[in-house]
């Protein structure tokens, strides 16, 4: 929701906004719950991160981590300052994370090992200074539901060929925050001004942060599973302090 009052970062030069009202609790924070709502993602990817660690998972997990971490940080900055340079560095890690994923998701059936890699680095490059050149707006939009689109064949894959309960509970999970976060986001910028009028404001773009850290978080602990399936690494899912579920495994001596 856009305003005009001064801040300390000054007019708003971004091309979106949510409906929340601009520096309400702060001259520093522009969106304070869209800002403070990406605390649980940075947390849950950390927790995730140690685990990937721990237990000597393969680079790549850990690496997944941060980006969920990195796209927090970068979510925290825009909302924070609805300046279009702290946008963009919301916008272009959400690419960078999919290509990761896609990664992770293709690359075990992959012949040739060094040229998807290479060219997902090179393809998140271009999009990176593209982006700040041109500025994409609705493109932006299309072109990440399109590589989110092309990881959905493999994620079901992976479903459809894992037999272990708590594991398919794990993806069912992920699923379900998804539904409820996309609920919440569209529903906050469908119905802005409706909402506008209500006594108490839900703060739907705050709760789609919410859910999507834990859908995150759900989707690296279900691929960590099946990557330790195919390495023989007798996974199984237990859970922190009998809550979150995290993934642990028995590697053979020999690794």
């Amino acid at each position: 929701m856009a305003e005009t009052i001064s801040s300390f970062w000054g007019p708003v030069t971004s091309t979106k906004e949510c409906c929340e009202i601009n520096y309400a609790y702060s001259p520093y924070i522009a969106e304070f719950y869209n800002t403070i709502s990406n605390i649980p993602t940075i947390l849950l990817a950390l927790i995730g991160l140690i685990n990937a660690i721990r237990q000597r998972f393969e680079k790549r997990f850990s690496v997944l981590h941060l980006s969920n971490m990195i796209l927090a940080i970068g979510s925290m900055l825009y909302h924070a300052t609805l300046q279009h340079a702290q946008q963009q560095s919301d916008e272009t890690p959400m690419v960078w994370e999919v290509l990761l994923y896609m990664y992770i998701l293709y690359s075990p059936d992959w012949h040739y090992r060094s040229t998807m890699p290479i060219f997902l680095f090179v393809y998140g490059a271009v999009f990176a200074i593209a982006h700040s050149v041109f500025h994409f707006a609705i493109s932006f939009k299309v072109h990440y539901i399109i590589l989110c689109l092309l990881c959905t064949p493999r994620m079901y894959k992976y479903y459809i060929y894992t037999h272990d309960i708590s594991a398919k509970r794990l993806a069912k999970l992920f699923i379900a925050t998804l539904v409820l976060g996309s609920l919440f986001g569209v529903s906050d910028r469908v119905f802005c001004k409706e909402i506008s009028r209500w006594p108490v404001n839900p703060q739907g773009h705050a709760l789609w942060h919410v859910f999507m850290g834990f859908n995150s978080y759900f989707a690296n602990t279900f691929l960590m599973f099946c990557r330790a399936q195919q390495r023989g690494w007798s996974p199984k899912v237990v859970h922190l302090i009998g809550g979150l579920p995290y993934v642990k495994i028995e590697k053979p001596k020999s690794q």
